[in-house]
């Protein structure tokens, strides 16, 4: 009896024991992972927003109360004295930096030591994602860069701008068939359907007419790509807060339908173009061209490092969608949106339209659209107050110091890996000729960074900005933008979603002006 008791007593105690040591190094765990990462900014004497276990400062963002955009306006107007500030993106400290000084010296004079992005997705779950141009690192995104840069000079860009044109003839020809006094148009749909058209011409090489054809594949797929909802944005928060179980787990961010789909398209495109020598002034023959290039120097440079493959093509391509498709259409929105609030700036712009086409013999050429000023300012002042990409973030690959500026402040020691991100500033008047050429050196340097800064900056950013000016030039031509009943005014920023879009859709009015009728 007493014997069978001690058996039971031992094996009761050894079971606590393995019970206890899991806890511990449960306990360890959380204390390491979700406990010691909350001093983070404290530690450092950093100014910061206190955090919450697991959701840091994402709490509203996360529970969809408050839309990312309004809620890093608010931190940014917060913190007004303070040359940077702390945050927690769930348990992931990120410096928040503001002073203009401080941000030339990380994009630009010290780039080399925040050379990179925050990519959280592993090249080895989603291959298309980590060899495009955004997510490479070093070495790596060096070699890509100057092999694709002269794809992206003005001279190409005239090449594709016959492309983009015929898509945007194409485009407001659907609306003046329509006939009718006033259409009432949800411009977030139709301008992706726009983009989309342009992406798949000038970067795969396809035509489409997503109007005509609204569940074409290529649309739904690209929709699929940037719509960062449900379980993709679950994924890429998850990757966010416990990125090397993410990695473990295999989860994913595109589909492999979708990477089945993009992939096919450009093996099929390539294989085609270079057994039938088929020439088209696209992405893909210019990166063709320069993987010919390539090869060619590596048979008189062995050490040539960079030779690009099928994949790479197709991840530098799905480059135009990530990049193109939503935010260039997020662009087109907000020019509609204030130039149907703004019936002056509106007017003046459509004098300037009228008098180039009348240059033009009536025809829009790449030279014109390039000489013209308001057009540029209009577009210029749309970025500055409604910046589709809000936010630049750099990686720390080597520690930097930032020496105090004032006697609040003490030595920060930016540590390897650490993640900084730039917020840009807001003031809501709308007012083009902040852009003009009088006003335009007035505009303090780094305080306007459309496109990024530094040798980071968006090497497509000559793309998108033919891209808008061409769609907007032809839509104006033949309408006027107006508001209607169903105009969210004043905007309200929708919670639910990454991107910048209105409670309630964004609806516009499409006038056909007059003497303007389809003939």
């Amino acid at each position: 009896m007493y014997n069978l008791f001690s058996v039971r007593y031992c094996f009761l105690s050894k079971t606590t024991m393995i019970w206890l040591i899991v806890l511990t190094i449960l306990s360890v765990l959380f204390f390491y992972k979700v406990v010691k990462p909350l001093s983070y900014w404290k530690d450092r004497g950093v100014t910061h927003k206190k955090p919450w276990p697991l959701l840091g400062n994402f709490s509203a963002i996360a529970f969809q109360q408050k839309p990312i955009f309004y809620q890093v306006l608010d931190w940014y107007n917060q913190f007004s004295n303070e040359r940077y500030f702390g945050i927690h993106q769930f348990t992931l400290p990120i410096l928040y930096i503001r002073d203009i000084d401080l941000i030339k010296r990380i994009t630009v004079k010290d780039f080399d030591q925040f050379i990179d992005h925050n990519n959280i997705i592993s090249e080895d779950v989603e291959p298309l994602m980590g060899k495009n141009l955004f997510n490479l690192k070093g070495q790596r995104w060096r070699d890509m860069r100057a092999t694709l840069s002269p794809s992206f000079t003005s001279s190409k860009m005239k090449m594709m701008f016959t492309l983009i044109s015929e898509c945007a003839e194409q485009f407001t020809k659907y609306f003046e068939k329509q006939n009718e006094g006033l259409l009432e148009v949800e411009v977030k749909d139709v301008f992706t359907r726009f983009t989309n058209d342009a992406i798949a011409t000038v970067a795969f090489g396809l035509k489409c007419n997503s109007l005509e054809d609204k569940n074409n594949a290529f649309y739904m797929m690209g929709k699929t790509v940037t719509t960062f909802r449900g379980l993709t944005l679950l994924a890429i928060n998850l990757y966010s807060m416990f990125p090397k179980l993410s990695k473990f787990l295999q989860l994913r961010i595109l589909s492999k339908s979708v990477v089945k789909f993009f992939t096919g398209i450009i093996k099929e495109t390539l294989n085609k173009r270079e057994k039938e020598g088929l020439v088209r002034p696209d992405m893909i023959h210019l990166l063709m061209e320069a993987r010919k290039e390539q090869m060619s120097n590596d048979t008189k440079k062995s050490n040539y490092k960079l030779v690009l493959t099928d994949e790479d093509i197709t991840a530098q391509a799905l480059i135009f969608i990530f990049g193109g498709f939503e935010t260039s259409a997020t662009l087109m929105c907000f020019v509609a949106y204030e130039l149907a609030l703004n019936k002056d700036i509106q007017m003046q712009l459509q004098n300037e339209i009228d008098e180039t086409l009348n240059e033009c013999n009536g025809i829009l050429t790449y030279e014109a659209l390039h000489k013209m000023k308001y057009l540029d300012m209009v577009v210029s002042e749309t970025l500055r107050k409604w910046p589709p990409g809000f936010l630049l973030d750099r990686l720390c690959v080597k520690d930097y110091v930032v020496e105090p500026a004032n006697s609040s402040e003490k030595q920060l020691v930016i540590e390897k890996g650490d993640l900084i991100q730039i917020p840009f500033p807001n003031p809501d008047t709308f007012d083009p000729e902040r852009f003009n050429d009088e006003n335009k050196h007035n505009i303090e340097p780094f305080s306007y960074l459309p496109f990024g800064s530094g040798p980071r900056n968006c090497i497509a950013s000559r793309f998108a900005l033919m891209e808008n000016k061409t769609l907007i030039f032809h839509l104006l031509s033949k309408f006027d933008i107006v508001r209607i009943d169903k105009t969210p005014y004043p905007m309200k920023i929708a919670a639910n979603a990454f991107n910048i879009v209105p409670v309630g859709g964004f609806w516009l009015g499409f006038k056909l002006r007059e003497n303007k009728q389809l003939t």
